[in-house]
């Protein structure tokens, strides 16, 4: 079927200066293609539809919403406390973010001040999810350019984590750990230890992919200089996060804005300047190893007694007075944020999220599709990082 396009190889426009083509689609013959919702290229359940001449994509078009969506308004219907269980949908991933920006949000309009220890758990919780995030995405990245065993080394490395938040919140993905007031329960007995163990396994575990993923000379020729993020682009479309950084923009809120126990914590924006696919896989082998590091750093100066929530009113009756905040933090694709409207009531008068996925996986993926090759296709989604129910929330 792609043969079809290569009948008009001698129609195709001239390339300008910049690498781009102007294109009227409706003069040449071209072959419309459909990568998604059910396929491994595919990042969450999202489609791509592709207009493409011979192996070249001329026009790409994202579609989401074949999952989760309505979260927005959906928890304009529910109590405060009753949201939890919902917010974790919108990154499946890493819903401890979610967690806490909801929680925070409503802090701030209540003025609730959590205890010490709450900080330092809530701060482990997050590079925790930031971790497992990371290791799922690394594979990712690989199998998306055709190497499936380090897939399978970072799947098995993100189990590791994921038994640690077992044993730390009775759940392994889905935590609703973080709650208004602070956390759930203390660190449990021994947890430091074997938290120390994983994080050993991780370190070995990252250490064989990078000889085998970033050391690789086909890996290398397919992704140096392809997806490139022009540094221009970081403002105008919104970009935060490893894309950001990627191309020489040092965004990171733990950095810019101190929130938790960040300001305590030996924590760095690293950057990349190539801005390609490569130096994203490797920017973000290095934020999980400095992930590695906090964790090491977090338990070391987390209380192991005292209070871990503070003194809290019926959650089921729950009135906040009427106000508006907006409270971000930084996940593994950059600024995640809630706003929240309240009226006085025992509901959110209005709930926003800012998810990175909307505009890395919108304006931006599309923009970088034109002159993109089909096989590079997926490749260059996975090296954005997005969550698809953060698009159709």
């Amino acid at each position: 079927m792609l043969r079809y396009g290569e009948k008009n190889r001698s129609k195709f426009p001239e390339k300008k200066s910049d690498g781009t083509v102007d294109v009227d689609l409706s003069s040449h013959k071209y072959v419309k293609l459909w990568q998604g919702p059910q396929h491994p290229g595919v990042t969450g359940n999202m489609s791509v539809e592709l207009d493409v001449l011979g192996d070249e994509v001329m026009r790409g078009r994202t579609h989401v919403g074949y999952l989760h969506r309505g979260f927005e308004k959906l928890m304009e219907k529910r109590k405060f406390i009753q949201n939890f269980p919902l917010v974790c949908r919108v990154c499946v991933p890493e819903p401890d973010f979610n967690e806490y920006c909801y929680a925070a949000a409503l802090e701030d309009l209540a003025g609730v001040e959590i205890p010490e220890a709450a900080k330092w758990i809530r701060t482990l919780v997050l590079e925790m999810a930031r971790l497992q995030s990371y290791l799922m995405w690394l594979g990712g990245q690989a199998g998306s350019f055709g190497m499936g065993i380090p897939g399978q080394w970072t799947i098995w490395a993100r189990d590791l984590v994921l038994e640690r938040f077992e044993e730390l919140t009775g759940a392994r993905i889905y935590h609703i750990f973080i709650i208004p007031g602070g956390v759930r329960n203390m660190l449990p007995q021994g947890f430091k230890k074997r938290m120390n163990e994983t994080l050993e396994t991780i370190e070995e575990v990252v250490a064989d992919v990078e000889r085998v993923l970033l050391n690789n000379a086909v890996f290398k020729k397919r992704t140096v200089g392809l997806g490139i993020i022009d540094p221009d682009w970081v403002d105008e479309f919104g970009i935060t996060g490893p894309n950001a950084r990627g191309a020489g923009v040092p965004k990171d809120v733990r950095v810019d804005n101190p929130y938790l126990k960040y300001g305590e914590l030996d924590v760095e924006a690293i950057t990349e300047t190539d801005s390609d696919i490569y130096s994203r896989t490797r920017l973000r082998m290095r934020d999980l190893l400095q992930s590695v590091s906090l964790i090491r750093q977090i338990m070391d100066k987390t209380p192991s007694e005292g209070d871990f929530k503070a003194k809290m009113p019926s959650m089921l009756h729950w009135k906040i007075p009427a106000g508006e905040t907006y409270v971000k933090a930084e996940c593994t694709r950059g600024e995640y944020g809630y706003y929240i409207v309240t009226d006085g009531s025992e509901y959110p008068r209005r709930v926003n999220v800012r998810g990175p996925s909307y505009t890395h996986a919108v304006t931006l993926f599309e923009k970088m599709l034109v002159n993109c090759n089909i096989a590079d296709v997926a490749g260059t989604m996975v090296s954005l990082h997005t969550y698809p129910p953060e698009i159709e929330r």
